[in-house]
């Protein structure tokens, strides 16, 4: 079976030779060739240069080894691409003009991708083209939640004050604000399965921020809405999110077809939470990598029994692959997955 074919199989249920590979943001700071590119041209100078964004993520597959590549790009393009101003410091993305009010909210605009964004689809034509079928490409945007985070926050939060005050004292604009976002989504996605991608992500990465009841008034409605507008790509969906293991059978009645978790829940309880109708990523701690050999070849074994065998099951980290770690960290991580999950399902 291709690594195609299994990474596929998997987000359908279907059964596998062994359990597909995708470490979450594959291309990074972990990467000495993506180091020394990153040296010469700025961040977002590299996601707006289709050849430039189209070598970093297949250079990822071909250092490491995965089943699955990934379109390497930012979610803040979607801010960007709705008029907002983004500025990248060494301490984080900026938005100098926050979306702080109801007019605010008006302003936005929700873009034609192929205008807004055809670096990003150029890139995608160009990585599926260089990957030639080895390996699926999978396509992704900010959930419309974590992008409202970064729009109403102006950056990085640790209470999300501004926002949970717009969701709470002004829940039209907050309302209005997600369905701008929801469309945005939907349009960023659909283009880059148009262009090649044969998956989609959703990366809600601060999902977990809302209770339950709020989660279920203020979100869900909005992964519904992304979740139905992608309906006739015929790509399979993933939906991830970080803490929000109190929120996984809401993060299910979205529609997507697979759920991702971190390492705060197991994915035993994640399978019998979801049932069977649902696909599982996740979910071994990135810090893990920083294990020598035995004990983190034991990690994977202990995910993959937490797991139990059978169908449904993409083995990746519980999110993105730490700055600190060696690329043979990475690549012998996908290497003992393979190893250990082929002899467990061996006849």
């Amino acid at each position: 079976m291709s690594r195609a074919s299994r990474f596929l199989d998997a987000c359908f249920l279907r059964p596998s030779d062994c359990t597909p590979v995708w470490l979450m943001r594959q291309a990074g700071r972990y990467q000495p060739s993506y180091r020394a590119l990153r040296a010469r041209v700025p961040f977002l100078e590299l996601c707006r240069t289709p050849e430039l964004a189209a070598q970093v993520t297949v250079n990822a597959v071909r250092e490491l080894g995965v089943d699955a590549a990934i379109i390497f790009s930012d979610i803040l393009v979607a801010a960007e691409a709705m008029g907002t101003k983004l500025e990248l410091t060494e301490a984080g993305p900026v938005l100098p003009e926050p979306v702080l009010n109801a007019s605010a909210v008006e302003r936005l605009r929700v873009p034609d991708p192929t205008e807004a964004v055809p670096y990003l689809l150029e890139a995608v034509r160009l990585a599926r083209r260089e990957l030639d079928g080895v390996v699926p490409l999978i396509g992704f945007a900010g959930a419309p939640l974590t992008l409202a985070t970064y729009l109403v926050e102006g950056g990085h939060s640790k209470t999300y004050s501004r926002l949970k005050r717009m969701i709470f004292a002004e829940p039209a604009t907050a309302h209005r604000l997600m369905d701008k976002l929801a469309r945005t989504v939907v349009g960023l996605l659909r283009a880059q399965a148009e262009a090649g991608c044969q998956a989609l992500q959703i990366f809600d990465s601060w999902g977990g921020v809302l209770g339950p009841g709020d989660y279920r008034r203020f979100v869900l409605p909005y992964l519904q809405q992304v979740m139905a507008g992608l309906e006739g790509c015929g790509v399979p969906r993933i939906l991830f999110a970080t803490g929000a293991s109190s929120l996984l059978e809401l993060m299910a009645a979205s529609g997507a077809e697979v759920i991702g978790v971190d390492w705060r829940l197991g994915l035993d309880e994640a399978r019998r939470r979801l049932g069977p109708d649902r696909a599982v990523m996740g979910n071994l701690d990135p810090g893990c990598l920083f294990l020598p050999d035995p004990e983190l070849e034991a990690r994977v074994g202990e995910t993959l029994g937490e797991w139990g065998g059978g169908p449904g099951h993409i083995f990746n980290l519980g999110h993105g692959v730490l700055p600190e770690t060696s690329p043979e960290r990475a690549r012998y991580l996908v290497e003992t997955v393979h190893r250990l999950s082929a002899r467990s399902t061996a006849p």
